[in-house]
């Protein structure tokens, strides 16, 4: 489980995350859990203190049971994240950069290759595996992030704007690829593209001005007024608490 605890992030005088507290379950074939907000809304920065990038100014974390301040190797192993814009080097061929990727997480190297092959059938990187990473296109340098997040197998995935930058065909595929992940992990996604959640997601947050202002499983939306509508109520009045 992940659970994040009153987490509050405070720049200067400007709260950008306010008293966000939920819990995301590993079921036994995993949930895509969509944040929804618009841009600046503290989807980012919640991701970003999820996995350990950004020290809250107050609040706790806990992954798998693990304190993340306290355990972060512990909590970490347990938490595969793809950020909005991974890190890559453009110098590095695609199976390069995930053997580098294995040595940070200290796998054991008999295991390695496998692991690589597994990620890159997985990812659909299979053909590209050779290839610099600054010659292949964003569609694929994404899903080499995606490819470098379940490297090691973890049972939670964060994904940060997952589709950003994409063309209609590349997100399309990297969609129907968060689909086949999902029954291997429990995934958190965060996008501010309301028919992306909507496809993706079995439960929906909505965060808005760095505060938490629903959270419902689908079915439970299904049966209320639609996302599209609470969307748009949350939109049209800022200070609206769904």
């Amino acid at each position: 489980m992940i659970e994040a605890s009153s987490l509050t992030k405070r720049y200067g005088s400007q709260l950008a995350v306010q008293n966000l507290s939920f819990k995301i379950h590993l079921g036994e074939v995993g949930e895509v859990v969509g944040l929804l907000g618009l841009n600046g809304a503290g989807k980012t920065t919640t991701m970003r203190m999820l996995t350990g990038y950004l020290t809250p100014t107050s609040g706790q974390v806990r992954v798998a049971g693990f304190d993340l301040k306290k355990n972060p190797y512990e909590a970490k192993k347990n938490l595969g994240y793809l950020p909005e814009n991974p890190p890559l080097y453009p110098e590095l061929t695609v199976e390069e950069t995930l053997s580098f990727v294995a040595g940070i997480h200290s796998l054991p190297k008999n295991k390695i290759p496998e692991l690589i092959d597994k990620a890159l059938i997985k990812t659909g990187l299979t053909e590209v595996r050779k290839r610099l990473v600054g010659n292949i296109s964003k569609g694929y340098r994404q899903r080499l992030g995606i490819a470098q997040a379940i490297l090691h197998e973890p049972p939670f995935l964060i994904l940060d704007e997952p589709t950003v930058g994409l063309d209609p065909k590349q997100i399309i595929e990297i969609r129907q690829l968060i689909q086949n992940l999902k029954g291997e992990s429990a995934i958190l996604l965060s996008s501010h593209i309301l028919q992306e959640v909507s496809l993706l997601a079995d439960r929906v947050m909505i965060i808005h001005h760095g505060k938490l202002v629903y959270d419902q499983s689908r079915s439970e939306i299904e049966k209320s007024k639609g996302l599209e509508e609470i969307f748009f109520q949350m939109t049209q009045d800022p200070s609206c608490s769904l």
